[in-house]
C-alpha cells in the first residue's frame, strides 16, 4: 500500500525559474524587486497599509512584540494551544504570557476567559487563528477597546482566511503569517510577514525591521544618509525567499480552493461517525483549509487510531503539547483558570493529511482507513 505523508510543501512548478531569474539578477539581499512585490501583493490581498517580509513568522512575532514595544513586566494573554513562537516573541521582551482556555469546538481561544485574565499589567492579547479557522475577533477588538489593549493577531495558519470577510491578520493592530513549509504557501521552506495594520506603528516598525535604522526612508529618498535609529535587528528575508513566494502567489486562489475542497470531503465523509468529532468553525469564519483535525474520546483511543493509520500507510500526527505544561511555559509564564478544554484537546485531537498534493484516491483511501481505525478501536 502507497505510504500517504502527513504533509508536502506546496510546488506549483514555477518556483525553480522564478529563484534563476532572481539569482542571475545578482539582487540577492533582502528589500529587493521580489521581496516588494510580495508585500505589494499582500497590501492588496489585506488592506493593510503596512506589509513587511520577514525570514520567519517567529522573527515577525518577535517584531512585532518589539514594536508594540513590550517590555519587562508586562503581561500578554494568549491561549496555550499554540506554537511555541506566539509567547516566546513576547518572553524575549521579559513580558510574561498567560494562558487561557480555548473553544472546543475550534481550539480558538476563548473570549469569555480573556476579561477575567486582564490586570494592569495587560498590555496586549494574542489571539491565534488555529487551523486557519478565525477566532470570534469582533469580540475580542471589543475587549480590547475596553481595556485599551493591543490586538496582535498570530495568523501564522491563517493566509486566504477571513473573519466577516475581513482577512484574518488584518484585524488586529499587527499581525503575523507563516510561510513555513507546512503552511499553505512556503518561500522556501521558511518565511513569514508582519501586517501593521495601526499608521501609528509604521514608521517605527520600518526602522526596527532594518537593524533600528532609517534605510527604507533613505531608500525612498526621504533621508540623505541612514542612520541608527533605535535597538532594532535585521528582520529582512533574501530575495530568494521572496521569489519562491512571488511564483505561489499567482496561484493563491486555485492552491485555496483546493484546500478548501479537501477539507470538505473530510467533513462530508466523516461527519456522524461513531466516535469522531469534528473541529468546526463558525459560520462567519471563512477558514482556508490549512488542516483537518478530529477528537477521539481519550487518548488511549486516539493512539490506537494513529497506530492503525500508521501501519495503513497513512501518517496522521497529534498536535501541541500545550504551553502551559510546557517546562518553559511553567518557568516563564503562568495560567487563568484550569484551561481543562486545552488539555483535553491536546489529549484526543489527531490531524488527517491535508496539502495541496493530495489526490482524490489518496483522500479516499484516508478517509477510509480513518473509518476502519476508529470501529476497531471502540470495539
Amino acid at each position: 500500500m502507497t505510504a500517504i505523508p502527513f504533509n508536502r510543501p506546496l510546488l506549483v512548478g514555477t518556483e525553480a525559474d522564478a529563484v534563476a531569474e532572481t539569482l542571475a539578477s545578482g539582487e540577492l539581499a533582502g528589500g529587493g524587486l521580489r521581496t516588494r512585490a510580495c508585500e505589494a501583493w499582500f497590501r492588496a490581498h489585506t488592506g493593510a497599509p503596512l506589509v513587511l517580509m520577514t525570514p520567519s513568522c517567529t522573527q515577525a512575532l518577535e517584531l512585532a512584540a518589539l514594536v508594540a514595544d513590550i517590555r519587562p513586566g508586562d503581561e500578554v494573554i494568549l491561549p496555550s494551544w499554540t506554537f511555541v513562537s506566539t509567547a516566546s516573541a513576547f518572553v524575549l521582551r521579559g513580558a510574561t504570557p498567560v494562558f487561557v482556555d480555548i473553544c472546543p469546538r475550534t481550539g480558538n481561544i476563548d473570549p469569555l476567559q480573556i476579561e477575567a485574565a486582564i490586570t494592569e499589567r495587560t498590555r496586549a492579547i494574542v489571539p491565534v487563528h488555529y487551523a486557519g479557522v478565525a477566532c470570534d475577533m469582533d469580540m475580542i477588538m471589543a475587549i480590547a477597546r475596553r481595556h485599551d489593549l493591543l490586538v496582535i493577531e498570530d495568523a501564522a495558519q491563517g493566509v486566504m482566511a477571513r473573519w466577516r470577510d475581513r482577512p484574518l491578520g488584518s484585524i488586529g493592530h499587527l499581525g503575523a503569517y507563516s510561510f513555513h513549509a507546512t503552511k499553505n504557501y512556503t518561500s522556501g521552506g521558511e518565511g513569514g510577514l508582519l501586517l501593521v495594520n495601526d499608521e501609528r506603528f509604521a514608521a517605527r516598525a520600518e526602522i526596527l525591521r532594518e537593524k533600528g535604522t532609517d534605510r527604507r526612508a533613505f531608500q525612498r529618498g526621504d533621508v540623505q544618509r541612514y542612520t541608527w535609529q533605535a535597538t532594532g535587528s535585521s528582520y529582512l528575508p533574501s530575495e530568494v525567499q521572496a521569489a519562491c513566494l512571488w511564483a505561489q502567489l499567482q496561484q493563491a486562489e486555485p492552491v485555496n480552493r483546493r484546500r478548501r475542497a479537501l477539507w470538505e470531503a473530510y467533513t462530508a465523509a466523516l461527519t456522524g461517525v461513531p466516535g469522531l468529532t469534528l473541529l468546526k468553525p463558525s459560520a462567519e469564519a471563512e477558514h482556508n483549509g490549512h488542516l483537518f483535525a478530529v477528537r477521539l474520546p481519550d487518548a488511549t483511543i486516539r493512539e490506537r487510531v494513529r497506530q492503525s493509520l500508521a501501519d495503513a500507510g497513512v501518517a496522521a500526527h497529534t498536535h501541541y503539547v500545550p504551553l502551559h505544561s510546557a517546562p518553559a511555559g511553567q518557568k516563564f509564564g503562568r495560567s487563568a483558570g484550569e484551561l481543562a478544554h486545552t488539555q483535553a484537546v491536546a489529549d484526543t485531537l489527531l490531524r488527517l493529511p491535508l496539502h495541496y498534493a493530495l489526490s482524490d484516491a489518496e483522500q479516499a483511501q484516508v478517509i477510509d482507513a480513518t473509518c476502519r481505525a476508529v470501529n476497531v478501536a471502540l470495539n
